[in-house]
């Protein structure tokens, strides 16, 4: 894929009208780089003038800041914002929630003030556009999907309904989990609990979800962050379920439905 760097636009005397905001997770885990691909894929196909940070882009430091290395955070936040304002950036649209928020509450104290937009927020506005138009009777047409709200995305940040309109735009049946919304139940993985062993419990959190998942009788868990993709997608395989259910991207629901 032909995608463009900021330092190659720039060099060339253009400017996008918006930073994807790539994400370690979508850089570096091999699951979520389809998530990038069928994003810019989708990107690129509606003709939006877009570019990515590439070698230049850091991690936003959240997992820092979540796990208490405050130090290390703002050393991460500074050396961005620096790079952001040096190339003028004022639109970033992340596939990642946890991007998302850092990047829209919390960068501004430190000199980052950017409009910051998710990437299902981006896709239902081309949607109600026009600019992407799915095939009737597409992939997905009367499949059953189960959205799981991503916490970041969700009760940070109270957006619930930009994904949903999204599935809908497929022509699916959208089925709920019992526990939605801003009564959603976390992935296990928030927080930065992503890279630290469990407290002793009795199940795992990623377990119950995806069985509250997997309950819906739906073919499809559709997510909105990297994160909860590798969380149910372990669920899934813990019941041996992955044969029959897929855990995929709302972006990479669109991708293929193009």
């Amino acid at each position: 894929m032909q995608v463009p760097t900021m330092a190659e636009m720039m060099a060339s005397g253009n400017t996008p009208d918006i930073l994807f905001w790539v994400g370690c997770a979508g850089s570096f885990d091999q699951r979520a780089q389809k998530i990038t691909k069928a994003f810019a894929t989708i990107l690129t196909k509606v003709g939006i003038n877009y570019a990515i940070m590439g070698k230049e882009e850091m991690c936003t430091g959240d997992p820092a800041r979540r796990a208490g290395n405050e130090f290390m955070f703002q050393m991460m936040a500074y050396q961005n914002i620096q790079v952001l304002n040096g190339y003028g950036i004022r639109k970033i649209v992340t596939t990642c929630p946890h991007c998302f928020n850092i990047f829209k509450n919390e960068y501004p104290a430190l000199g980052g003030s950017y409009e910051v937009i998710h990437h299902t927020t981006l896709l239902q506005q081309l949607i109600d556009e026009g600019k992407i138009v799915l095939q009737g009777g597409g992939l997905f047409k009367g499949k059953r999907i189960t959205y799981h709200d991503s916490c970041y995305l969700g009760r940070a940040n109270d957006i619930y309904e930009a994904p949903r309109k999204v599935l809908e735009a497929l022509d699916a049946e959208l089925v709920e989990m019992k526990r939605c919304r801003s009564k959603g139940l976390c992935c296990g993985a928030g927080g930065a609990q992503m890279f630290k062993e469990e407290e002793k419990g009795t199940t795992r959190i990623n377990i119950e979800r995806s069985n509250e998942a997997l309950d819906t009788g739906a073919t499809i868990i559709a997510s909105a962050c990297p994160f909860c993709n590798t969380m149910l997608t372990d669920g899934v395989k813990n019941k041996e379920q992955e044969q029959n259910v897929q855990v995929l991207d709302v972006a990479e629901l669109i991708a293929q439905s193009l």
